[in-house]
């Protein structure tokens, strides 16, 4: 079927607050500073918020919390941000200093000292480190965002002086991707700025990839592959082989959740002959290793299942073009799913979860089969591979759960034994509280599993005040973890917790997201809805002191919440959120959605859209809680439009609502651990006020 627009897509006649979507405009920026005035006046002034914001800047800037990093030739790198470093210090230390409780740090670069160099609004994006040829030095490419925008520039770093290349690799401002092919050569796909032919897809990424050869104009690229604007982008990568070569390839995300990958050989560029809702991820014994999110029937005489881990031969691919056998190496049971491949010197690992507790499997071939061994670890908490490389013998590993504090692990690839790095002390008083799995049935029967965390001795009275935390989307897994700024500004004084396993996540594999998709979505919104009412059956709170919160695809459940439920929450804390979904697809990143939300353009979805989009049902005769919006201004993934226009419609109808739109911050809607600080008191503040009762303000 041909999709054509809908005649009745909004316009500026037939949507009056249109203007807010202009970004920078000066008239949406002037309501945005009036509505961060009043918020700020009024929930700074509350007694509580000084001690909620010292307490969630001592948590997030604690010189002892954990330092994650990256092994690289007996150096752990990593990059810090404290009280001092607002902006951040990348910096590296030994091994061997890094086992001991006072790491000895070499800084490489100082983000604040740059950014007061460049008079620029410099936020660090990541280092992407490139091992040469001899194994012992390495080429380097600094990403620097203006505010937190995802649109990066990328700098090429020389890590032994210190030094931005001179020179060297350089990009402009944009939404972009690059690897090192090899030590003078990149491969590069941006905004390349052809007028006649524009370069970035309808969703903001780009769709064409280009070999960038050192000392040459980045305009004398040659371009190698080239996707279609309605595609969600294109980017480069490479597969890095067990002799430490690489093989550079690209994938084409057609859609958010299907993606063809692309290998460049000397015959130009070949298909790996993948479904395509796949996730290839690492090399093992000649095997590349992928990740299945559909069935999948290579031959007739195999059919594998969404959700398995398979294998097939690399070197037989290339010579071929075929894949060859493909293996299965592992299937997950109802209750798992599949996190993670990481390869290290010594073997493969596996990360898993079981009914949303985290796992390590050790993956080995045998002649019939793969054989996965579980790693023994410390608890029963979510478990996370932060480090793997096939030179590096240790795969670092962390642990926590909810009354745990994060461990760094290190796991010997070699021996499979576990050693504890370093543990983050207590940042909450944890004496008293337990926490449960439970399950509520949603609509259609479907058990949800949820976690609460409460005081033991907790009276089923329904007057604790009870934080509900979703998401429910994209396939992303909310497992158990440690957070200092709840325990400090909730659980201790009193709160309980609720973290929700709704559809649409991850949490059971591919299905368990794929039930909540487009118009199915529903369901997600149901799941949510039976977790609150079951957490209110057991007497542990009220709809009067329950409060729900989330964030990006979580602030659109938050949206629908307000509107489908109102009488069932007296918190709504919405954050950088998605709220007109019949014109997401327009703004900013929202077409790469469509996939996950259903076309506005579609008459079938848009009809479905048209019952759950919080700001085209929002009635003003509804009786809402007062909800709290957050976003920012540099968010350029979720447009600030959606909170600015919802947030309007309570103005209009001379509602109550409190907004905070951060001037910088990019999709966190912080730029840094002092703004994060300060938008977590101001919705501390704001749950305490609206769910505590008056006697224990």
């Amino acid at each position: 079927m041909e999709i054509r627009p809908t005649s009745d897509t909004p316009t500026s006649t037939s949507d009056p607050h249109l203007w807010l979507e202009e970004v920078e405009g000066e008239e949406a920026l002037d309501w945005v500073r009036r509505q961060n005035e009043r918020t700020l006046s009024a929930l700074q002034a509350n007694p509580r918020y000084p001690e909620f914001e010292a307490a969630a800047l001592e948590v997030l800037t604690a010189d002892d919390r954990i330092a994650y990093g990256t092994i690289r030739n007996g150096w752990v790198y990593n990059f810090w941000q404290d009280s001092e470093h607002v902006r951040g210090l990348w910096r590296r230390t030994t091994l061997e200093s890094y086992r001991t409780n006072t790491p000895e740090w070499d800084v490489l670069l100082d983000v604040d000292a740059l950014a007061l160099a460049e008079d620029a609004n410099h936020v660090f994006k990541g280092a992407n480190v490139f091992r040469c040829g001899d194994g012992a030095s390495f080429k380097c490419l600094i990403s620097l965002s203006n505010g937190g925008k995802d649109a990066i520039t990328q700098r090429e770093f020389d890590m032994e002086t210190r030094t931005f290349v001179p020179a060297g690799f350089v990009t402009g401002e944009a939404k972009q991707g690059a690897v090192f092919v090899d030590e003078d050569t990149l491969l590069i796909a941006t905004d390349w700025g052809d007028e006649d032919s524009p370069t970035v897809t309808e969703s903001g990424y780009p769709f064409v990839v280009k070999r960038w050869e050192r000392g040459t104009p980045l305009d004398e690229a040659t371009e190698i592959l080239r996707g279609t604007p309605t595609d969600v982008g294109v980017f480069p990568f490479t597969l890095e082989l067990e002799d430490g070569s690489r093989i550079a390839g690209a994938q084409q995300a057609d859609t958010f959740f299907t993606t063809t990958y692309w290998l460049f050989t000397n015959s130009g560029a070949v298909r790996l002959p993948l479904p395509p809702k796949c996730t290839p991820s690492e090399i093992s014994h000649g095997r590349l290793l992928v990740s299945l999110e559909q069935d999948w029937q290579p031959n007739e005489s195999n059919l594998f299942l969404s959700g398995d881990l398979v294998a097939f031969d690399l070197d037989t691919f290339l010579a071929s073009g075929q894949p060859g056998m493909v293996e299965l190496v592992f299937r997950p049971s109802p209750a798992q799913a599949v996190n993670g491949v990481a390869v290290g010197a010594g073997g493969t690992l596996l990360a898993i979860t079981e009914n949303v507790v985290g796992r390590v499997l050790r993956l080995e071939p045998r002649s019939s089969g793969w054989n996965a061994t579980p790693i023994e670890l410390p608890g029963s908490g979510d478990v996370s591979i932060t480090f793997s490389d096939r030179f590096e013998k240790l795969v670092l590993l962390n642990y926590e759960d909810f009354l745990t504090p994060s461990s760094l692990l290190a796991l010997d690839s070699t021996t499979n034994t576990v050693e504890t790095l370093t543990t983050v002390p207590p940042r909450f008083d944890a004496s008293g509280l337990v926490v449960e799995q439970l399950m509520a049935s949603s609509s259609d029967g479907t058990q949800i599993p949820h976690f609460v965390v409460r005081q033991e001795d907790t009276t089923f009275t329904g007057s604790t005040p009870t934080l509900l935390y979703g998401y429910g989307g994209f396939q992303v897994s909310l497992n158990p973890s440690y957070s200092g700024t709840i325990g400090r500004n909730w659980l201790e004084h009193g709160g309980a917790f609720v973290l929700a396993n709704i559809r649409g996540g991850g949490e059971f594999g591919p299905s368990w997201h794929q039930a909540g998709r487009k118009t199915n979505r529903q369901r997600v919104y149901d799941d949510f809805i039976s977790v609150a009412e079951s957490v209110i059956a057991s007497g542990l709170t009220s709809a009067e002191h329950l409060g729900i919160m989330g964030g990006s695809n979580g602030g659109l459940l938050m949206g629908v919440m307000l509107n489908q439920r109102p009488d069932l929450w007296n918190a709504v804390v919405i954050q950088v959120p998605l709220l007109d979904m019949l014109r997401y697809h327009l703004l900013l990143a929202g077409a790469s959605w469509v996939d996950e939300y259903g076309s506005p353009d579609d008459p079938d979805e848009r009809e479905f859209l048209e019952t759950i989009s919080p700001y085209q049902n929002f009635d003003e005769a509804l009786q809402y809680p007062t909800p709290l919006f957050v976003t920012s201004t540099k968010d350029d993934r979720v447009h600030p439009g959606h909170a600015r226009k919802l947030a309007k419609k309570f103005e209009d109808a001379g509602l109550a609502f409190w907004y905070y739109e951060n001037i910088d911050g990019g999709h966190s809607a912080a730029a840094n651990q002092t703004e994060a600080a300060k938008r977590t008191a101001l919705e501390y503040t704001y749950l305490t006020t609206q769910l505590t009762p008056k006697q224990d303000l």
